[in-house]
This record gives C-alpha cells, sequence and structure tokens, in this order.
C-alpha cells in the first residue's frame, strides 16, 4: 500500500497523483552504457568492471528514488513522500498552499517533466524533482478539480 493511499481521510478523495518521469534515467543509463564500452574495450577488465559497478549504484538510486517518491493532490490537502529508509513528508492542507512552483529546463519542456516546488504558509517549501507532466499537476492543486 503507498503511503498517499495510507494516509488518505475518509471523506478524501485523490484527485491527483504525481508520479516520477522516465527522464530521470537517462543520466544513469548513459553512465551504464559507456561503462559497458569501457569493459569491452580495456585491457585489464576490472577497470572498466569498477565503472560499471558505480553507474549500477547510481542507475540503482534513480530507480529507488523514483519508487519512492509519491505527490498526490486530494480535496483537502497536497501530500508530498520520498524516501526509502529515511522518509521525508509535507502534507499542506489546500487553503494553506501559497504557491506551487513548476520549474522545466529545456528537455523537460521537450518531455514534459519538471521540479514542482510546494510553498506553504509558514515557509513549508518541498521541492521534487523530475515529476511527469508537472503542469497538469499544479492545476489539480490550484482548482481542486481531478486532473486525468
Amino acid at each position: 500500500m503507498s503511503y498517499v493511499d495510507s494516509v488518505v481521510l475518509g471523506d478524501e478523495t485523490v484527485l491527483a497523483k504525481g508520479r516520477t518521469h522516465w527522464f530521470i534515467y537517462v543520466m544513469p543509463g548513459f553512465w551504464f552504457t559507456m561503462a559497458s564500452l569501457l569493459c569491452i574495450m580495456l585491457s585489464p577488465h576490472w577497470i572498466g568492471g569498477m565503472f560499471m559497478a558505480v553507474s549500477a549504484i547510481y542507475l540503482l538510486g534513480a530507480w529507488i528514488y523514483s519508487m519512492s517518491t509519491e505527490l498526490a493532490v486530494t480535496t483537502h490537502r497536497v501530500i508530498a513522500k520520498f524516501g526509502l529508509i529515511a522518509r521525508h513528508t509535507v502534507e499542506v492542507k489546500n487553503e494553506k498552499v501559497e504557491s506551487l512552483q513548476v520549474t522545466q529546463s529545456i528537455p523537460g519542456r521537450i518531455f514534459n517533466y519538471g521540479s514542482i516546488s510546494i510553498t506553504g504558509s509558514g515557509g513549508t517549501s518541498a521541492p521534487i524533482p523530475f515529476i511527469s507532466n508537472p503542469l497538469a499537476f499544479r492545476s489539480a492543486a490550484m482548482t481542486g478539480q481531478k486532473c486525468e
């Protein structure tokens, strides 16, 4: 059971769920491919193997981040949770959300991903990178209408 599903109250409805974008795997995948080529081309294969092990850890870290990040808008609040072993959660009531900022780089605009920063009254801020379709998520959070 996901964190969001476990904390949603009885009279609450999930309007939108955010998820990480596949682009989070591009750089780790690139380095893993380069390490694989190094492993094939270098004479002492253990050097390439070391690079491959490091890049595999980098790839595993991206996967763990992707699987452990949850973002949702309900009828009552905005919920953000990230972290696998050490968990960090932010839950801000809808009326306390001051702003939801979306930051997109050029590749983010092309591939439709970006970082969302939730700012609540009292200065609570939770920047969450590599969120897929961030503009639709922001619209759901600001309007309180279901997002498909």
